[in-house]
């Protein structure tokens, strides 16, 4: 079988929107001149697009018309390593998903622990938010809940009280488990997350675990976020303002 009929059998069976490296060919075909051309073929006919040097992807094609890769394709290679996650899709890329805006962005934020220079793919531009808890598969939707508190100035097409709102129906929907690691999670973030989150926190439940928050902050500190109080009764008591 011709080197470009293999590689057509093998993108053929890939979903849409599906990233690939010349790697995924290797066990197939083993010469990479033969690989380099038939991809650089299937590109001129439209078959694939190119991300950025390297990569490629089977276009999306839907009644809004041709869509790019899922954030998640785009970066996979970075959010794993030896079968271990290393980082997490967080920010401005999640923000949609978690009902926070209706904006899709070309930002791509990912959650590591150890910061590294920011990369771009394409149009697509990647940065990296320094994460002091550890990275596992069942911390990361509390994560992004922390990440989004945290960032919550910066969440466009919202206003704060919106995304608080929003924030605070995300928690509401945790049991008690999870907002208990919540707390505990949130004790690695800066004072003002601490602050939002303990507030929000005890406006839906109350509970003495809350207190360990409370404690962490510097009383003679504030917090300015521009909440009204008719979205945060409690924001007094947390030096919100």
């Amino acid at each position: 079988m011709k080197t470009i009929d293999i590689i057509n059998n093998i993108i053929n069976r890939l979903p849409a929107g599906y990233v690939f490296t010349y790697s995924d060919f290797y066990q197939q075909v083993n010469k990479i001149d033969a690989l380099t051309k038939a991809l650089s073929r299937l590109l001129m006919e439209g078959k694939i697009r190119k991300l950025s040097p390297g990569r490629f992807y089977k276009p999306r094609i839907t009644e809004f018309g041709e869509l790019g890769p899922e954030p998640f394709q785009i970066v996979k290679d970075i959010l794993e390593k030896d079968d271990k996650i290393i980082g997490y899709l967080t920010g401005i890329s999640v923000y949609n998903q978690l009902g926070l805006t209706t904006q899709v962005s070309s930002i791509i934020q990912i959650g590591v622990n150890d910061l590294r220079k920011n990369i771009t793919r394409g149009i697509y531009k990647i940065g990296f938010i320094k994460q002091q808890n550890r990275i596992v598969k069942e911390n990361i939707p509390l994560l992004r809940i922390l990440d989004a508190i945290r960032f919550i100035k910066e969440i466009p097409d919202a206003t704060i009280d919106q995304s608080c709102k929003v924030i605070g129906s995300l928690i509401k929907n945790l049991d008690k488990e999870e907002q208990s690691k919540l707390i505990k999670l949130a004790l690695k973030y800066n004072p003002a997350t601490r602050a939002l989150t303990g507030s929000i926190l005890e406006n839906i439940s109350g509970g003495k675990e809350i207190e360990i928050l409370f404690k962490s902050l510097n009383p003679s500190s504030s917090y300015a976020f521009g909440i009204k109080q008719k979205s945060l009764p409690n924001k007094q008591k947390w030096s919100i303002i």
